[in-house]
């Protein structure tokens, strides 16, 4: 696998912030952020992941595996919303509670549409 610099730079303009921006946003310095975008230096496995998961993207986008750049995953930390959270951990551990959650969710959304 081979990262894509030229991604990255896509990812961090279409989110409208510039290179220190970004770099503060992955608590990296400005010149080490550079560095990726530039391709002088490939990121590990884990920072790409990271990269990722900050700008809203997927690893595989990255490495250039497919060409559509939405997130494949989404982590949700309890101390910044436990309301989803607990939601998120109900929905995987109870069967009927997930069947019901996603009834829900569905009906919710054609009412918007509407």
């Amino acid at each position: 696998m081979s990262f894509n610099s030229r991604r990255l730079k896509e990812i961090r303009e279409n989110l409208g912030i510039s290179k220190a921006e970004a770099a503060r946003r992955l608590n990296m310095t400005a010149m080490g952020y550079g560095r990726y975008e530039n391709g002088q230096r490939e990121p590990s496995f884990q920072t790409i992941s990271y990269i990722a998961q900050v700008f809203g993207t997927s690893s595989d986008y990255l490495y250039d595996k497919v060409n559509n750049p939405s997130a494949n995953c989404i982590t949700i930390y309890k101390s910044d919303d436990p309301v989803l959270f607990d939601l998120i951990q109900t929905y995987q551990q109870n069967s009927d509670s997930a069947i019901r959650i996603a009834n829900y969710y569905q009906k919710l959304k054609n009412n918007k549409k509407e």
